[in-house]
């Protein structure tokens, strides 16, 4: 992962499980995804759902390159990468958590998560979008403001605080109401793919 590029982050349940099983699964998750990447990813949007997830992050050009100042080409290797390796202790974590909590053993992930680079200002919109409506279309809820486990709802109400570089967005919407705008167009596009 690029200092300074925006990637479309997503992976799944290993198998058929849940990555969250109960309430308190979605919040831990956040909770560790702050400690092991705040410091290395700005996150732009979110969404969990039972048993996969998606994100919208940007490298920071600052990355804690802790212990790594002095030796050069370490951030084409994926395991000294600073991001990848947050990623990877991030789920390592989370993963040791849940096999605690529910007595199970293994991977709770898919191993390699996937991660797409976002390369232009549509890209970004059609991935912002996309990942908020992402619990619309696995049919978890009609509308997306029903879902919970998005950064939606973090969007809606900027007095309080977030986690989340809310103010990126800017710089690919003309305002919120372009983004509620594009938002409409593509659930009713998505309803109508559903219906036939």
């Amino acid at each position: 992962m690029e200092l300074g590029q925006s990637y479309h982050i997503y992976n799944h349940a290993n198998g058929m499980e849940n990555i969250f099983r109960e309430e308190e699964n979605y919040r831990f998750f956040l909770q560790q995804y702050s400690k092991y990447l705040s410091g290395v990813v700005d996150t732009y949007a979110y969404c969990l759902m039972p048993n996969h997830f998606h994100l919208l992050v940007g490298v920071k050009q600052t990355s804690d390159l802790s212990g790594f100042q002095n030796l050069t080409g370490l951030i084409q290797h994926p395991s000294k990468n600073p991001a990848i390796k947050g990623f990877t202790n991030f789920f390592n974590s989370y993963t040791k958590a849940i096999n605690k909590r529910f007595d199970r053993k293994g991977n709770l992930f898919i191993r390699a998560f996937k991660r797409t680079p976002i390369l232009d200002e549509r890209q970004w919109q059609e991935n912002f979008l996309y990942i908020h409506l992402n619990p619309v279309k696995h049919g978890f809820v009609k509308d997306h403001r029903d879902w919970k486990w998005s950064s939606w709802h973090a969007y809606q109400n900027l007095n309080k605080p977030s986690n989340l570089d809310r103010a990126y967005f800017n710089n690919f919407f003309d305002s919120w109401e372009h983004v509620r705008n594009m938002m409409e167009v593509k659930k009713e596009l998505l309803m109508n793919k559903d219906l036939e």
